[in-house]
């Protein structure tokens, strides 16, 4: 059974305190929440999902027609650095350019059949490989002729930064979203339920069983950083499952041994966040067969997409606003940290600015799925 965590935790009474005052502090700021004018929506014109979620994003959430930019390439999934600077960076630059568009947006969102990811040569951590998404935040910096190294992950200027409001020139970065998943009825759902979202229900913190590493312990103080009534938080060998009413999610994944399902049956809330410690859940938005279920890496027949893991579109399937993933494997320092995301999150910052404060580093292989906008309301 789960078990909710107990305020008599050691420092939790101080780290509550302390939250409480910055909440205070930036109360102001957060209610100055960004616009759908400083969004910019990519659409690829060769991909006719990608402009029907484009359009339908743009009307729902009142983005203006002149921010809205189409690109012409294949719509693959993993394409070639080339391919990525020619057709998906070079135009998305231009465009940024001549509407004079560079200091007024702070987001982009990316529609389904734009690229997911930049195939590349090197070793790990000094990969040249990345997701298309963490490649496109540091266009910023590109366009202002910053020669950026291609190899190995970039720092995040961004990074527990979660107490300050994302702006220009202070941040020299694009928040860089996706509106995908498997079928259009998914992605549709999402822009909706990023519309109603709400700061109610629980948040559910799911840890491997024993160990004690730098994973947990970010799990942990995630669950100290929050109301202690509002956090169901298990340390035991269980897997979560069927719990009602969930508003924020963060575990190991496939990573965790004992799970072997894909979907956790939950009952997710409109703007519903998860976040995972897992190296491919990003590695594709092409749903897999029905009976798929969490494999492992020593029988292939139990792939899917070259890989075992648990996959980030299944909880947008199942009901969740925003998720984040990997599209190679990133090494655990350089996924989404769940104690900056979900206080954060809870906090009030948007969907966008609370995954890229917990997120380490650019140029690298994370990808956030949600409208950026996304926030919760009380």
């Amino acid at each position: 059974m789960p078990k909710n965590k107990e305020n008599s935790r050691p420092g939790y009474n101080v780290r509550v305190i302390l939250r409480i005052v910055a909440v205070m502090a930036f109360a102001c700021a957060i209610a100055r929440a960004q616009t759908p004018d400083q969004v910019m929506v990519v659409l690829n014109g060769r991909s006719a999902a990608s402009r029907e979620i484009g359009r339908y994003y743009v009307q729902r959430r009142g983005i203006p027609a002149s921010n809205i930019c189409t690109i012409n390439t294949r719509p693959e999934e993993t394409i070639v650095r080339s391919v990525y600077d020619s057709e998906v960076e070079a135009p998305i630059g231009a465009f940024l350019k001549s509407h004079s568009l560079q200091e007024k947006v702070l987001y982009i969102v990316l529609t389904t059949g734009v690229p997911l990811r930049i195939s590349g040569p090197g070793e790990p951590l000094r990969s040249e490989a990345s997701s298309v998404d963490s490649e496109l935040t540091l266009l910023y910096q590109r366009m202002r002729s910053v020669i950026i190294p291609l190899a190995g992950p970039v720092p995040n200027p961004y990074f527990r930064h979660q107490d300050t409001p994302f702006r220009h020139p202070a941040f020299p970065m694009y928040l860089v979203t996706r509106l995908d998943g498997y079928t259009m009825a998914d992605m549709k759902a999402l822009v909706d339920r990023a519309l109603k979202a709400r700061n109610t229900g629980k948040f559910v913190i799911d840890l491997k069983a024993v160990e004690n590493n730098s994973g947990n312990q970010w799990l942990r103080t995630a669950a100290l950083l929050l109301p202690n009534d509002r956090v169901i938080l298990d340390e035991t060998a269980a897997v979560l499952s069927g719990i009602q009413n969930v508003i924020g999610f963060a575990s190991w994944g496939s990573n965790d041994t004992d799970r072997k399902h894909r979907f956790l049956k939950f009952g997710w809330l409109p703007g519903a966040i998860a976040t995972e410690f897992v190296s491919t859940d990003g590695r594709t938005l092409r749903q897999p067969p029905a009976n798929w279920e969490i494999g492992n890496w020593q029988d292939q027949r139990t792939w899917y997409a070259d890989a075992p893991q648990s996959l980030a579109a299944d909880y947008i399937h199942e009901g969740a606003t925003g998720a984040s993933g990997q599209v190679f494997e990133p090494f655990l320092n350089y996924c989404p940290r769940p104690d900056i995301v979900l206080p954060a999150y809870y906090q009030g910052h948007t969907l966008a600015e609370s995954f890229y404060a917990g997120i380490p580093a650019l140029s690298w292989m994370n990808i956030v799925l949600g409208d950026p906008l996304t926030q919760l309301k009380n």
